[in-house]
This record gives C-alpha cells, sequence and structure tokens, in this order.
C-alpha cells in the first residue's frame, strides 16, 4: 500500500462522522487509549469491561505501552492485572463490511470485550491477538473496547516462573493495535483464517537460481457475504517501484459462506536474490477484484532466496556462507518491552554495524517491525517459540506449544530472513512425540524443500542447535545434521557447568575473569571479555557448524537475579564495550568498510598491552606522533582461524597524551584511530542514537540521549560517576525512573517522543562542569 493511500485512508476512516460508507482498509488503532493498574485492595473489575463505565479518570496512553515503569534494575518486576479501554465512533456506512481487531501482541493473559460482549481470551504474550468484532460493532454510535490483561506466572503458557527465570516478562499492550475494514468477501487474515499453509497470502520459492526463479502464491479468500461472488486477483511484482510483472488470475465464483485458494506460480528471470550481502527485497501488490469492483488491496515486500544445506554446511543461493551471529532479547530499559518499530529498526542495525549477519531470536516470537527491519539489512533470522528450561506434562501446555508453532510460521513465513524455526523449548527435557509433532507443524505449515526445523537437542529437528557449554562437558562431534553453535562466550566462562538450572548454580567465584562485565568495570574486565569472545568465535570455527550466536547483543534484566545480566556487547544503553569492535573487525572491508579501533583509554592505569581490532593487513603504532611499531596480526591458538585476527603492541612506561593506529591494505592506508589520555573533565557533551531512523512524532517513538564528562580536548572521563541534569524544551518525556547517573563517564536518558513534529532542545548540566545543548529535528508522523 503507497504512502497516499495509507494517508488518504487513515483520515477518510477516522474523520468520517457523516460518511455514507467506509472503505475498506487497516487503520492503526495506538492512539486514544484509557489505562489502569489495579490494584487489587482499592479497585473492583466487576464493571470494568462495561460501555457505561465511567473511565476519565483512567490514564490517557496510547501504544506501544508498558503497563509498569521498570527502575533500571529490576528486582521486583511488577505482576498483575491492568485494563485498556478504547473509545472510537463507526459511521452508519458500515454495510456488510467485517470489522477485525489485532494487537501484535497482549502480554500475557488477555480477555477482550467489545461493548460488553466478551469477544476474545487469548494466552501468550508474544504472538498477534486476531478477533472478528463484527457482530458487537453498533454502527452509527460509540463504541467501547475494553481489555483485560494478566501477566502473572501461567504454567500452562510458561516458561519457568518470573523468579526462577532468566529473562524479564513485562506487562502491557506493547506492540501496535490495528483495526482491519473489509469486504464481506476479502483476503482473510492467516492468525483465524484455521488454513493450514494457507490464509492470507503465502509467497514461496519451489525453484531459485540466478537465471530465474518461480515465484509462487497462494492467496486465500473467504465470502462472507449472503450471494455468490466472482472474484479474481491481480498482482504487481515491484523491485524499487519498478514494475518487474504483473498478471491477473482466472475468475473464481464462491458461493456464499464457502472460501477458496488462489494459487499461482510465475517466473521471475534474472532475479535480485536476497541475501545477507545484498538484502534485495521486491513489493507484491495485490488487489481483490468482487464482480469487478475492486475491494481489497494488500502490499508486502518479499525477497527471493534459497537456503540449502549440502552436507552440513550452508549455502546461500548457491554461496557456501558462515553465519556469524549474535542472541538478542527485546527489552529497553525502563520500559520493557514497549519499544517503537523505529526503535526496534535501530537495535537490529546496530546488530548489523557490529558485524553480525545473523540474529537469534532468544527465547519468544519477537517484533514485526524487527522482522521487517532484519529484511531490509539482511540480517538471517532463527525465530523461535517461547520455550526456556520448562515443560508442563499437560494436554493443554502442548496444545499451546502446537498453536505457538502455528501461529509463529503464518505470522512470519513470508519473511526472507527466517532461515529456521525453533520449535523447541530450549535448554528443556522435551519427550520424543512432542518434538516430533512439532517438527511436524514447520514441515505442514511451510510444505516443501529448504524448509528447517531447528532445536537445542540432537533428536527429530532438521538442524541441531547446541550451545558451547554443552559442547566442551558433552561432546558431540559425529553430526549428521547440519549444526549451529546458539550460545557462546557467557556460561562456559561464568559457571564452567551446562546451565540447565540457572538459579541452582553457584556464581563464579572469578568475575573478573567471566564475559559478564558492565562497562563501569574497567578496562582490564572488559578486555578480558573480549579475550573470552575471541578464544570462543576462533573455537567454533574449528567445528562443523554452520554459524553461530554469541550471547548476547545487549545487557538485559533477569527475574531470578539481583543484577543486570553483563555479557553484551553493548550495555542496555546501547553503548559499545570492547568486544563490540572485536565482532565489526571481523566483517571484510568490500562487505562494510576498513576499520582499526584501540581498546584502551591510555591512561596511567591502562594495560600497557594494548590490543587493536581491524579488519587490515598492517598496523602501525604511534605514540605522541612517534612510530613506535608496524606489524601485522597476531598469530597463535586463538586467532588460527579468525577471519582479522587483532594486533597487539607491547609499549613500554606510560606516557600521557595520544596514541593512534593507523590501517594499511595493499600498502594503502585506510583507517585510523586514535585515544587521547583523559584529563580532568571540564565540560558536558551530548548526543543522541539515530542509527538509521529519524525521530518520529506520533508512534511512541523512543531514543537515547548520551551526556558524557570530557575535558578540554573533547575526551571523556571515564572515571566520572556524576548525576547530570537533563532539562526538556519540546513535546517529550524523559522515561528514566531514576536519575541520571553517569557510568564510565556517560550518562543516558532514554527520551520517548510526543506527537508533535518540530524542534526538540534538551539542556544538560552539572554543577561543576560547562553545560551542553542538543537540538533535535522530530519528523511529522509517517503514514502507517
Amino acid at each position: 500500500m503507497n504512502n497516499f493511500f495509507k494517508i488518504y485512508l487513515a483520515v477518510l476512516i477516522m474523520s468520517c462522522l457523516s460518511c455514507q460508507t467506509v472503505p475498506p482498509g487497516t487503520i492503526n488503532f495506538n492512539k486514544d487509549w484509557k489505562f489502569l493498574l489495579v490494584q487489587e485492595d482499592k479497585n473492583n473489575e466487576e464493571e470494568f469491561h462495561l460501555p457505561i463505565l465511567d473511565d476519565t479518570q483512567w490514564s490517557s496512553v496510547a501504544l506501544p505501552h508498558s503497563a509498569h515503569l521498570e527502575p533500571l534494575l529490576v528486582n521486583d518486576q511488577w505482576q498483575g492485572t491492568c485494563w485498556y479501554r478504547k473509545h472510537y465512533f463507526v459511521p452508519a456506512g458500515l454495510g456488510d463490511h467485517k470489522v477485525l481487531f489485532e494487537l501484535e501482541a497482549a502480554m500475557a493473559t488477555a480477555d477482550i470485550w467489545v461493548n460488553g460482549t466478551k469477544v476474545d481470551h487469548h494466552e501468550g504474550g508474544y504472538l498477534p491477538v486476531v478477533v472478528d468484532i463484527t457482530p458487537q460493532i453498533k454502527a452509527g454510535q460509540n463504541n467501547v473496547i475494553a481489555i483485560r490483561l494478566d501477566n502473572r506466572d501461567n504454567p500452562f503458557t510458561g516458561p519457568k516462573p518470573l523468579k526462577i527465570l532468566d529473562f524479564n516478562m513485562y506487562g502491557g499492550l506493547y506492540r501496535n493495535a490495528y483495526l482491519h475494514i473489509k469486504n464481506a468477501t476479502h483476503i482473510s487474515h492467516p492468525a483465524i483464517a484455521e488454513e493450514t499453509a494457507g490464509g492470507g497470502i503465502f509467497i514461496s520459492f519451489p525453484k531459485v537460481q540466478k537465471e530465474e526463479a518461480e515465484v509462487q502464491i497462494k492467496t486465500h479468500i473467504v465470502n462472507e457475504s449472503t450471494k455468490p461472488k466472482e472474484v479474481k486477483l491481480q498482482y504487481i511484482f515491484k523491485y524499487k517501484d519498478e514494475i518487474v510483472k504483473e498478471f491477473t488470475t482466472d475468475s473464481r465464483l464462491i458461493e456464499a459462506g464457502h472460501h477458496f485458494s488462489f494459487k499461482n506460480s510465475h517466473v521471475v528471470a534474472a532475479p535480485k536474490l536476497w541475501s545477507p550481502k545484498t538484502p534485495h527485497l521486491y513489493t507484491l501488490e495485490t488487489t481483490l477484484l468482487t464482480d469487478g469492483e475492486e475491494v481489497e488491496h494488500q502490499s508486502q515486500n518479499f525477497g527471493i532466496r534459497n537456503f540449502e544445506f549440502k552436507g552440513l554446511d550452508l549455502y546461500i543461493n548457491g554461496e557456501k556462507s558462515y553465519l556469524r551471529g549474535v542472541n538478542r532479547h527485546q527489552e529497553y530499559p525502563f520500559i520493557g518491552y514497549a519499544l517503537s518499530d523505529n526503535a526496534q529498526y535501530r537495535d537490529a542495525k546496530k546488530i548489523k554495524e557490529a558485524g553480525f549477519d545473523m540474529i537469534r531470536l532468544s527465547h519468544y516470537p519477537q517484533s514485526p517491525a524487527f522482522m521487517k527491519a532484519c529484511d531490509e539489512l539482511g540480517l538471517v533470522v532463527i525465530d523461535a517459540i517461547l520455550g526456556w528450561q520448562y515443560y508442563l506434562d499437560d494436554d493443554k501446555f502442548r496444545a499451546f506449544c502446537y498453536n505457538s508453532a502455528r501461529q509463529l510460521i503464518r505470522r512470519d513465513r513470508n519473511h526472507p530472513s527466517v532461515l529456521a524455526w525453533e520449535v523447541s523449548l530450549n535448554e528443556t527435557k522435551m519427550p520424543i512425540p512432542f518434538m516430533e509433532e512439532l517438527d511436524k507443524i514447520v514441515h505442514e505449515e511451510y510444505p516443501g524443500e529448504n524448509v528447517y526445523s531447528c532445536g537445542w537437542m540432537d533428536d527429530v529437528y532438521d538442524i541441531f542447535l547446541q550451545a558451547r557449554q554443552h559442547r566442551i562437558l558433552h561432546p558431540h562431534e559425529n553430526h549428521t545434521k547440519p549444526y549451529f553453535v546458539s550460545e557462546y562466550g557467557d556460561w562456559e566462562y561464568y559457571s564452567k557447568n551446562p546451565g540447565l538450572n540457572q538459579h541452582q548454580h553457584a556464581r563464579s567465584k572469578r568475575i573478573e575473569l567471566s564475559s559478564r562485565q558492565a562497562r563501569k568495570d574497567g578496562e582490564e574486565r572488559l578486555l578480558n571479555q573480549a579475550k573470552n569472545l575471541q578464544e570462543a568465535y576462533n573455537d567454533n570455527l574449528s567445528t562443523v557448524a554452520f554459524g553461530d550466536g554469541y550471547w548476547v547483543m545487549y545487557d538485559y534484566n533477569r527475574g531470578y537475579h539481583k543484577d543486570l545480566e553483563h555479557s553484551g556487547i553493548m550495555d542496555i544503553f546501547r553503548l559499545p564495550k570492547y568486544s563490540y569492535y572485536f565482532y565489526a573487525s571481523q566483517r571484510a572491508p568490500e562487505q562494510g568498510s576498513p576499520m582499526v579501533h584501540i581498546a584502551s583509554e591510555w591512561s596511567p592505569y591502562s594495560p600497557r598491552e594494548v590490543k587493536v581490532y581491524g579488519n587490515v593487513e598492517e598496523v602501525a603504532f604511534y605514540l605522541n606522533g612517534k612510530l613506535l611499531f608496524r606489524q601485522k596480526a597476531d598469530n597463535n591458538n586463538n586467532t588460527s582461524r579468525l577471519p582479522f585476527p587483532p594486533f597487539t603492541f607491547e609499549t613500554a612506561a606510560f606516557e600521557a597524551g595520544v596514541i593512534k593506529a593507523e590501517g594499511f591494505i595493499n600498502g594503502q592506508l585506510v583507517a585510523e584511530h586514535s585515544v587521547r589520555t583523559a584529563e580532568k573533565a571540564e565540560r558536558l557533551k551530548i548526543w543522541w542514537d539515530e542509527s538509521g531512523k529519524a525521530p518520529e512524532a506520533g508512534c511512541n517513538d523512543v531514543i537515547f540521549v548520551y551526556i558524557a564528562a570530557t575535558d578540554a580536548n573533547g575526551t571523556i572521563d571515564p572515571t566520572f560517576t556524576g548525576e547530570i541534569q537533563l532539562d526538556l524544551e519540546g513535546e517529550a518525556l524523559i522515561m528514566n525512573t531514576e536519575s541520571l547517573q553517569a557510568e564510565a563517564g556517560i550518562a543516558t536518558a532514554l527520551i520517548k517522543i510526543g506527537d508533535q513534529a518540530g524542534n526538540l532542545l534538551l539542556n544538560a548540566q552539572h554543577p561543576e562542569l560547562s553545560p551542553a545543548a542538543l537540538q533535535i529535528a522530530i519528523q511529522a508522523p509517517l503514514a502507517q
């Protein structure tokens, strides 16, 4: 759907109080909700679902929304019940149109009423909730939708209870909401069509070659009118707005109350193939015609690609590939899961820029916006159902898992980024018949070749996922199926045990040697984290694995632990540690750009052994303008398989000033990086993280703003831990629930953007330092 059509549709539907008819289409339903966090000793919920309830004293909120703002360190995450209510006028001209209400997610058990009538009970907090609310809609009147959420532990959905869980499951309507207005004869929604390998629009690729590709489209049409309808579909393939192919199906008469799936195959000559190196995307424009009239239009991106295993090796479009990857939890500080779509994209872009081409979505389905970003940026995905160290021998639990697998595939099957479906309960002992049913579901929902299930047990599934700590303690060298190192670099250096019941294990006695290091822990411990990761990654390359996933990209909170999990290569505020630059250096310069990075603060307390990460052939190392060394990369047991080993320089006595690294390829200077000894802090510096998406009004966008204490030369003082005062001028809120305390010289504010475009002015102050100001241009809302 093009932007003009989106804008036209939104204005037409939402403002036409006097309209005679309502056009089909999808409108964003994120605004104008009322919200109440239930306090059991004060609130009586019995009438909260009724239209007549006076909710004027409830909070006014927009989605995505977190039910409860948490402190930075979440020691006692809120669990309980909350309510959302929305009043909306439906014009009289609704006719026989269908109305579907969709939530991209609702944590974790949702009960939904429309105009006082209960329409759905949904369990599970990560997959869509879609309800046909047509019978309850009152055209020409005000309507009320009421939603009760309960995020307390649920044995029938798992995973472990929060108090012994290795991550947090926050609360609220934390993704987008939509209202779909459809003709009585329409393209079905795959979440409620109850069609195996069908419902909605399903795009697959029976044949992919460089010369040509076969694109198969299966579109499910439902006739809920009272008369037979003659229907056909018009398809247009586009690449960057250029029409590649267009065609119209034969007509089909669908009787009242019946449905039919059109299945058509078409050849695209010389296709532009999707891969991590070249994430080419096409657009499919689909128009449904009923009795000659256009009644529905859908637009979606897709990528043509082929993932194929030859023996144990992965080939992407015929090219042998090793996927360097990472795991990710989807949380932000303070707001939990309630990231804007733009924030999801920024997270994905950081992952790509860190040198990764693969992301394992641990341990639950993540946002559609994040999936879209993976498609656009070229990040291959292992897509997972919810599961972690928990299995309940109960039919209701098993049914939940089976349904989750089906719904996950129906939601994400058109994403070219998805390599495999992790329909496995991570680090959980599962019965063989249970795994067999989940594997069968994958191949039922996505029939054909080169479709893969995966799981952490070496049974049943097409791909074996094994964490490095499991391999070390339980070697499994005779692999008979494709093998992926699903986690590494953390637990094997932390507790040196399999970690299958983490809350029961003792902590490391030598925490300084583990990979769990905060930015404030200093150079030596951060360098040790990077050393661990280098050693582990080099070891992974000695196995038959086709890829790996470091644990983890970002620091995160955990239900069972009193501290943040600090093994991220970026902290929870998305600030990099030295390990970030190690991974960034592993991408070939022709695939990104040449780089060198000095992993040192060059202070009197810095190690005299200086590490430089770079994807270059040689590095020249200078101190205060004097060339000390020019050498090739390290060559030892922990570098033997690395694409680009680091460079280590043994310096003599410390001398304050500037150290500089120059990187050379074929004798040519291609990159450089300098570090200056920090002096006494004198002033503040302020900047913000864009990561490919400008801040946007009207969508609850959130951005990180960083304030650093610097000396007269602009060098950040890593010893500064003061409190920063930050003032805003403009429509925005600081979401931090506590003071802005600097860590390793930098304080971070999470800013939520309001509804108005324009300039946002931020003023940062500290009583002993010169202030700093920043102006950020907030762009107008984009069509959604």
